[in-house]
């Protein structure tokens, strides 16, 4: 990805956003570092069996410093920091025969495409692999649907090639491309695959993609359905939903309130309900649907600017099926693709909402792709038969297509 640079800049946000949990070695080497007797209190805290460093009363890690740098890294090195520190903002797994690697977009860097090629990082890349044994253990390549064989390397990259070379399509506007892109797996989840593999396949894919723009005319969508608004909201609710350590009121208690929020976001009356620390709360769900299209922002070529690289490092860094997520399938992980970028535009335009801004800014869209890209392959409940039960629901009726446009 030559057109996707980062680098570490010192920002300290992902510091203060993320419950670090660790491995027996990082264990080892907070201890061997001496960091309870150097900072007087304990560094670590357990929870529901496993250990984690422990953070301050206001979310950010016991080790971040004024300076947004860390007191692991400056005292001892990058290489002695916990490995889930060092790793990011890549995302590994394991392939058949290769290490598959991704960038998750809630960080700034990353965001504002500063810093050096990704090749650059290539050495870090062969030590994380030595240094986390599940990356060493070949996993099956996801199956192309459910139920079915795994994909082969030509479906895959067939599929990959396809829909990034679609995106990339700059006749079209931002718009059009997310439609396209929404009806090729949507058409492809619809499909019964069981006999069309291999060059079948391939050629199926090629004839979805060739007939856009054309098709998305001759199809034209409406604005999603109650039910289709009311189905991704309840999606925002779980990839935003952060349960934290801290403050933990125990599982009921926990669970209970997480129904109600989630019932509320489902019904969408009224005003939000908590999502996440770093969201606004309480802004009312109407004036979240009447922030206007992102074509009318002063922004709006940097918003599609950002959102075509997110799509397409989505896609080529292969992040939303397989060992990369929950080991689902290609269409399903496609089609949860889809959802997942809808998602970031319900959230950008509550940012902007709750700023009492007509339209979003940057910054909006930036916060809305963070704050749900931060949960993809790291949540488990994103992976469960509920949340393929809503990508079924919502192929109904154009579903997909849908909430992949609105906004744009």
């Amino acid at each position: 990805m030559e057109w996707q640079k980062y680098s570490c800049h010192g920002c300290g946000d992902c510091c203060r956003d993320f419950t670090v949990q660790l491995r027996k070695r990082d264990i080892q080497k907070l201890e061997s570092q001496k960091w309870t007797e150097k900072m007087g209190e304990e560094v670590t805290q357990d929870f529901r069996g496993q250990t984690y460093l422990k953070r301050r009363e206001d979310g950010s890690c016991i080790f971040l410093r004024e300076d947004g740098l860390c007191r692991i890294h400056a005292e001892h090195g990058f290489a002695e920091k916990p490995v889930a520190c060092q790793v990011f903002p890549f995302n590994l797994a394991p392939g058949e025969s290769s290490l598959r690697v991704g960038l998750n977009f809630l960080c700034r860097s990353v965001q504002q495409n500063v810093g050096a090629d990704l090749g650059e990082h290539r050495k870090d890349l062969r030590r994380f692999a030595d240094v986390i044994p599940e990356l060493n253990r070949p996993a099956p390549e996801a199956p192309l649907s459910r139920g079915l064989e795994p994909a082969e390397d030509s479906e895959v990259d067939a599929v990959v090639d396809l829909l990034d070379g679609w995106l990339r399509s700059d006749v079209c506007s931002m718009k059009t491309r997310l439609d396209g892109l929404a009806f090729v797996v949507q058409s492809l989840g619809d499909a019964t695959l069981q006999h069309v593999r291999g060059a079948r396949f391939i050629e199926l894919v090629e004839m979805l993609v060739g007939v856009l723009p054309d098709e998305l005319t001759l199809r034209p969508i409406e604005e999603p359905t109650r039910r289709q608004a009311s189905l991704l909201r309840q999606a925002v609710f779980t990839r935003t939903e952060d349960p934290r350590i801290e403050g933990s009121r125990g599982r009921l208690r926990t669970s209970i309130g997480q129904l109600l929020r989630s019932r509320a976001m489902r019904r969408g009356r009224g005003s939000t309900p908590f999502l996440t620390s770093e969201l606004p709360r309480s802004v009312d769900f109407r004036h979240i649907d009447g922030v206007a299209s992102f074509t009318e922002s002063p922004d709006s070529n940097q918003i599609s600017e950002l959102f075509l690289r997110y799509a397409r490092a989505t896609l080529i860094g292969r992040r939303t099926w397989g060992s990369a997520y929950y080991g689902w399938s290609l269409t399903d992980g496609l089609q949860a693709m889809v959802l997942n970028l809808a998602c970031a535009v319900w959230v950008s335009q509550l940012c902007s909402a709750s700023e009492g801004r007509p339209f979003c800014r940057l910054e909006d869209v930036q916060r809305g792709i963070g704050r749900v890209d931060r949960h993809v392959g790291r949540a488990p409940w994103l992976g469960t038969s509920v949340e393929r039960l809503r990508l079924s629901y919502l192929r109904i009726d154009d579903g997909l297509r849908r909430i992949a446009v609105r906004g744009w």
